[in-house]
């Protein structure tokens, strides 16, 4: 604990750094990495071989994810939360490749000397009550992260379920909340995540709520390509939903073309026909 609580001033000085980064329309652009021999990795500092994996990883070396997972432990507490991790990081979390990104959260709890506990998990619930909003919001994204990686997972929804429907709106903060507990559902990609998603694309007041929700179904986040097809159906709804506005709807359509692949006009009876006729056995 003591462990965690003295990294948890470093994750929320970059925070500001992280947030500005990460966007499922900017990826940032890394460059091709040779191979480095596991010798030569092993002469090296926890950061430069968390950063050099990273690389590869990104630039599609299959061997890279696995070289993380087998190394990540030994990195915990030992990196340093800078603006080339954090850029490494968010190119890892936009990759089209479950493992590259799941080698990012594995990257990501390591620098923030999290281990992957109830204790851990424990103090992440508090913080993300917190009256300090950078500290509140660092607390959701985290919880995904620890979610994602097993800790607790039904809880880490519920929690994060809990601050998406939390609509005060006397509290600025409150709707930036909202978005990074959407981020953190996103990350935590089980099953359990899709309706609360859904539900604030389709109920919440602010639009960048719902538009983050419309991404975490379709293309952020952690969940699988199977996961997402299941929201199809509630997405088809949305797209002429009377209650709805114009751009929520064309979230719908473009959530519906990234899950599906398919591009058809923002046209509901042509979509509902595709999706009748793909799924007429």
């Amino acid at each position: 604990m003591a462990l965690l609580v003295g990294n948890v001033g470093s994750a929320l000085a970059a925070w500001n750094h992280i947030a500005s980064l990460f966007s499922s329309h900017d990826r940032p652009e890394v460059a091709n990495s040779s191979r480095i021999a596991t010798r030569d990795l092993d002469r090296q500092q926890p950061q430069a071989q968390a950063e050099a994996l990273l690389e590869r990883a990104v630039s599609r070396d299959d061997n890279a994810p696995d070289q993380i997972t087998s190394r990540v432990d030994q990195w915990r507490g030992r990196l340093k939360w800078d603006s080339r991790l954090s850029t490494l990081t968010t190119a890892a979390l936009n990759s089209t490749d479950m493992h590259v990104r799941t080698s990012a959260v594995e990257v990501e709890l390591a620098a923030s000397g999290l281990t992957k506990s109830e204790s851990s998990l424990d103090n992440l619930v508090e913080q993300s009550n917190s009256s300090d909003h950078a500290r509140k919001i660092w607390a959701l994204w985290t919880l995904g992260l620890m979610g994602n990686r097993g800790v607790e997972t039904e809880r880490v929804v519920e929690v994060l379920s809990s601050h998406l429907q939390n609509k005060d709106k006397n509290n600025k903060n409150n709707e930036d909340s909202r978005r990074w507990a959407a981020e953190g559902l996103a990350l935590v990609g089980t099953a359990s995540t899709i309706t609360p998603l859904l539900q604030a694309m389709h109920n919440d007041p602010s639009p960048l709520v719902r538009e983050r929700a419309a991404c975490s179904l379709a293309q952020s986040g952690m969940l699988t390509q199977e996961q997402r097809l299941t929201a199809v159906p509630q997405l088809l709804n949305y797209t002429d939903d009377p209650s709805l506005d114009a751009q929520t709807h064309a979230w719908a359509f473009q959530a519906l073309t990234d899950i599906t692949g398919q591009r058809l006009p923002n046209d509901s009876a042509a979509w509902r026909n595709w999706y009748a006729s793909s799924h007429s056995d």
